[in-house]
C-alpha cells in the first residue's frame, strides 16, 4: 500500500528541486532523510519535511503495522505549478516579465517488503 504526501505550490521553482529529487528517489525512506540533511540547497529542507510527512501517514494511516525503516521512495515528483508575474521596468520605456515561479512536490513511499512479493 503506497503511502504519500504533497507539498502543493512551494514557492521555489521546479528546476531547483528536481536534482534533489533525482538523489532521493529508489532510496530507502532514512537514507534520503540523511542525504538531504547535509544538501545545503533551501529545496532539499522543503523535500526533507514532505518525506517526513509521508513516512507520518504511513505511521498513522496503515491498516497493519509498518517498519519506518522499510519504506522506500518509489516516486519522487516535483512538478510546475502555477507563477506570479510582475513587471520591471527596462531601458527606453520598456517592461520585463519577472515571473516568480511554484511547484508541486509529491513524494510516495512503500513497504520494502510489499515491494518484493510483487
Amino acid at each position: 500500500m503506497p503511502f504519500q504526501a504533497t507539498h502543493r505550490y512551494a514557492r521555489i521553482s521546479a528546476r531547483k528541486v528536481r536534482p534533489l529529487a533525482d538523489l532521493v528517489r529508489g532510496k530507502f525512506a532514512d537514507e534520503a532523510l540523511d542525504i538531504l540533511k547535509y544538501q545545503p540547497h533551501r529545496g532539499a529542507r522543503m523535500l526533507e519535511k514532505v518525506i517526513r510527512s509521508a513516512m507520518g501517514n504511513a505511521q498513522e494511516n496503515a491498516d497493519r503495522p509498518v517498519s519506518l525503516d522499510n519504506l522506500v521512495v518509489v516516486d519522487c515528483r516535483v512538478d510546475g505549478g502555477p507563477m506570479f508575474k510582475r513587471i520591471r521596468p527596462q531601458a527606453r520605456g520598456m517592461a520585463f516579465m519577472i515571473k516568480r515561479r511554484m511547484s508541486h512536490i509529491s513524494v510516495v513511499l512503500e513497504d520494502y517488503d510489499a515491494l518484493e512479493d510483487a
